[in-house]
């Protein structure tokens, strides 16, 4: 699990995504919390406007097995 350095207090699941390098752009993230991969802190996510903040867990299970990203 990598974790990812903010410059902000908080920050935006979608935003997240594509900065943990998660998901590719904005349609890319919204497609993940549609198809309902994505869980924070094991709990399913599918708000890209969820707020994280510092030691969140961002998960997205893909075909080739989860990826994990701690906000940091």
């Amino acid at each position: 699990m990598s974790e990812v350095p903010i410059s902000d207090d908080i920050i935006r699941l979608g935003q997240f995504l594509k900065l943990a390098d998660l998901a590719e752009s904005g349609a890319d993230a919204r497609a993940l919390l549609d198809d309902g991969v994505v869980t924070v802190n094991g709990e399913a996510e599918s708000r890209r406007g969820r707020q994280l903040v510092r030691g969140d867990v961002v998960e997205v299970d893909t075909p080739t097995g989860p990826i994990s990203a701690t906000v940091g």
